[in-house]
């Protein structure tokens, strides 16, 4: 049994009572007669392993079978697009025991309703099909819960294609850390990147890549991707490679240059020292928000050394000082989203912490995480009036106000928690001052 049949019949012990209905995506019209390139709904890959547009499936777990849906291709879209798998081949590729055509769909829902007085159907499958399904309660909440359920704890074919995709995204890091060099435009950087998964069997990224020279460092989800590096500046790379539609997402900061510069180093070992705590704290029945707040005290007590803050640690933290420089959450969740699952309503928990969170809950084995934390120099934030009215007494603005232009630093990792001991590094690109140094002097000869 593959896994995406492994997932289908958990899917029908937790929803038993009717028949599960979903559609997979669509092509997007980009314009004119031009599609985007077609990237398969997350939630009907997790169900199917499935990544040809215009499917659908049908889960009945009253009789245990589950039917996949596919196009009928004519032989003008054969002309133009190539060959589609059809029964007997999706039937073989895919695992299904039932394949049909789309326009069978209809019939086979009005003959396998029966039985039933409850469906869970997404959206767009009980628009589609509401004809054919009339009489039914259809349950979607029901369905999207389930899915967040399921889809939070990764199963271990699930953590293979991950680890596929960190290996792939880890040695185009190592690529692109090894081409930059100063007068690139971040572009040419990205391109060395892409290039590197798409060598490597990645069709997608897993998201917009983030390819940010000097003060771009400190946009966080920066995508213009086309400014001159130069040298003496930080180059921040965000980017991760997608396989079976499971994504790696790891950010690496070095210098353009060959070595960091003593100010550079300064942050940078700051957000090191804490992504490296947070590591080899991140295991199984801790919380995220305790992890977050471990991340906050250790960049807080940095920063004060550097005397760009002052006073004691927990009002730096609990006041927001902190994240005047460190504005976002220490991770996500990891799967076919590159900001995953949380896992629903069952695993929310209490925030213990006075720190604004969207990822709050107590880690499970299973779990693939990111540990990203960063310290940035943010003008808007920085500079803002009312900022520096209520942090006057923990921010040295005026010394603030020299780093801007700096950018910022952000050291990203992708975990598996294990059900007991350390969890799983998946990611292998160095991170050390010294052997990132010792990578960029040998690009340089390169």
């Amino acid at each position: 049994m593959n896994m995406y049949a492994k997932h289908r019949k958990a899917m029908m012990r937790r929803l038993p009572d009717g028949l599960v209905l979903l559609s997979g995506g669509g092509e997007v019209r980009r314009n004119n007669d031009v599609s985007c390139i077609f990237r398969q709904s997350s939630n009907f890959l997790y169900l199917t392993g499935v990544e040809e547009p215009d499917c659908s499936v049908l889960l009945d777990p009253k009789r245990r079978t589950s039917t996949l849906f596919i196009p009928k291709i004519d032989s003008k879209h054969r002309v133009w697009r190539g060959d589609v798998p059809g029964p007997a081949q999706a039937r073989k590729l895919y695992g299904f025991p039932r394949v049909r055509y789309a326009d069978t769909l209809p019939a086979t829902l009005k003959d396998t309703k029966k039985g039933y007085r409850k469906i869970y159907a997404d959206k767009t499958a009980w628009q589609s099909q509401r004809r054919a399904l009339g009489g039914r309660h259809n349950d979607g909440g029901a369905l999207r819960e389930a899915l967040r359920e399921l889809r939070a704890v990764k199963t271990p074919g699930e953590i293979a294609l991950m680890r596929r995709a960190s290996r792939i995204s880890s040695q185009a890091h190592i690529e692109a850390m090894r081409a930059a060099r100063p007068g690139m435009r971040e572009y040419e950087v990205q391109a060395v990147f892409e290039a590197a998964c798409r060598r490597a069997g990645a069709r997608h990224q897993a998201y917009p890549s983030i390819i940010a020279g000097g003060r771009h460092c400190a946009v966080l989800h920066y995508g213009k991707n086309d400014a001159v590096l130069k040298a003496g500046e930080l180059l921040l790379i965000d980017a991760g490679a997608e396989i079976g539609g499971y994504a790696a997402d790891i950010t690496r900061t070095f210098p353009v240059g060959p070595r960091f510069t003593r100010r550079q180093r300064d942050i940078y070992a700051i957000v090191l020292a804490a992504q490296k705590a947070c590591l080899g704290k991140a295991r199984a029945g801790r919380t995220s928000a305790e992890l977050h707040n471990h991340s906050a005290r250790i960049i807080a007590e940095g920063l004060r050394d550097l005397k760009l803050l002052r006073g004691g640690t927990d009002g730096l933290v609990e006041s927001g000082a902190v994240r005047l420089f460190y504005p976002h959450g220490l991770g996500h969740m990891l799967g076919l989203d590159v900001h995953d699952s949380d896992g629903g309503k069952k695993r929310k928990i209490p925030n213990p912490t006075k720190l604004p969170m969207r990822f709050v809950t107590r880690l499970e084995p299973g779990f693939v995480i990111t540990i990203e934390p960063g310290v940035y120099f943010i003008r808007a934030l920085l500079t803002d009036p009312k900022h520096r009215r209520k942090h006057r007494s923990a921010v040295d603005f005026g010394r603030a106000d020299g780093y801007l232009g700096f950018g910022g630093v952000r050291i990203e990792d992708n975990i598996v928690i294990r059900p007991s001991g350390p969890s799983l590094n998946l990611t292998a690109v160095p991170k050390e001052i010294k052997d990132i140094e010792k990578l960029r002097a040998g690009g340089r000869r390169g």
